[in-house]
């Protein structure tokens, strides 16, 4: 029984130590601004993560708008739940799928462009409080849209606006001007062992 009563003891003891230590630390964490995110990486997650940032924000009364560069073609689950709430939250589907599947550059560029400037109009709104930019990073990758100027609008943004970028393989210098940048890591696969896409899981 005493020896119970040490352990509990001693774990009570380093907890106090480190509620006392990560107390002092939150004491010193005053600014309050709108970040620029970036989800990147090769796993999954990347969009499921914005979107759960965007219910947050809408469970706060924030309003936020979503511009997916990419993903226009696809039914998400997401965007059903999402669209039930059009007080809250905008969103605009301006992509025509993947790369591979349109074919067509010229097509692309176009698309990618209506949507960075759908994308340009939502920052300058100041009724957003988040924007997402879901898919972004894909049509950086192909120099669909100019990463000087992404990098200029999002420089740019008002002080209490969250822009949050999603994709694979995001630029270097976005990284760079992000204040927080998560990379989603691909561990292990159901694709791979022959299981398709689920509603529920990928869209």
């Amino acid at each position: 029984m005493g020896d119970i009563e040490d352990i509990d003891q001693r774990h009570n003891r380093k907890m106090a130590k480190k509620k006392a230590a990560r107390d002092k630390i939150l004491a010193t964490k005053t600014e309050e601004r709108g970040l620029l995110i970036v989800h990147t990486g090769k796993g999954k997650g990347k969009s499921t993560a914005a979107m759960g940032l965007a219910m947050r924000c809408m469970g706060h009364g924030m309003r936020v708008g979503i511009v997916q560069f990419v993903k226009g073609v696809w039914e998400t689950g997401e965007r059903d739940v999402l669209n039930r709430f059009p007080d809250l939250v905008t969103i605009k589907a301006m992509g025509e799928g993947f790369t591979w599947e349109t074919q067509d550059r010229k097509r692309d560029v176009a698309a990618a462009e209506a949507a960075w400037q759908a994308a340009r109009e939502m920052i300058a709104d100041p009724s957003y409080a988040m924007v997402i930019l879901d898919e972004l990073n894909i049509v950086l990758r192909y120099d669909y849209v100019a990463l000087a100027d992404v990098l200029a609008v999002l420089g740019g943004k008002r002080r209490d606006l969250h822009v949050v970028v999603t994709g694979r393989n995001a630029k270097q210098e976005l990284i760079e001007a992000a204040d927080l940048v998560t990379e989603m890591t691909q561990i292990k696969h159901p694709f791979r062992g022959g299981v398709k896409a689920q509603a529920g899981i990928e869209f």
